[in-house]
């Protein structure tokens, strides 16, 4: 049996959390993304487990739907996952904290997977000491070097250095 609560618990609760929605339509799926914050936990979480720079706790649930190629059934996906976060709701409302999740994607797709696929970093037998960083490093800055000179197409950019020595050294600023 479900239990009510007093009108002032339900407007407290109501007023320690914030809701947020997106819509997206690309690549033939349809996307709503609903983010849920509260700082209800807070205490809980900064008392008891220790974590002092909680701010808020917030849920992000993404819901797809497409239509199959191969069948044309129409399908849909749930997935709900959790985070915390050290910014306050001054800092970063519900609306907010969704936009920042779904820039990380970005960061992601934009940086980690081209130092893998383009750059090969997960191949790389470079494991001792100090090396993978060193090497990390030197790709990241290529990898701005190339994006700073309005490449859009970092393996084809690559490829280009690689046999036009003079594009390398403009790059490099070796006149």
């Amino acid at each position: 049996m479900k239990e009510t609560q007093a009108p002032y618990v339900q407007r407290e609760r109501a007023a320690e959390r914030q809701t947020a929605t997106s819509h997206s339509k690309a690549h033939g799926r349809q996307e709503q993304r609903t983010l849920t914050s509260t700082t209800a936990l807070n205490f809980y979480l900064q008392h008891t487990l220790g974590w002092s720079s909680v701010r808020q706790v917030f849920r992000v649930t993404r819901e797809c739907a497409w239509t199959d190629r191969v069948t044309g059934e129409r399908k849909t996906s749930r997935e709900t996952v959790y985070g915390i976060t050290s910014l306050s709701r001054d800092q970063a409302n519900a609306a907010h904290l969704l936009q920042l999740n779904r820039q990380h994607w970005t960061i992601e797709n934009g940086v980690f997977y081209i130092r893998d696929e383009t750059f090969g970093e997960d191949r790389s037998r470079i494991r001792t000491r100090s090396g993978p960083q060193v090497m990390a490093a030197l790709r990241n800055a290529a990898l701005s070097l190339l994006r700073l000179s309005g490449s859009t197409n970092i393996s084809a950019s690559l490829r280009s250095c690689s046999w036009n020595t003079q594009r390398t050294r403009n790059l490099l600023g070796i006149v």
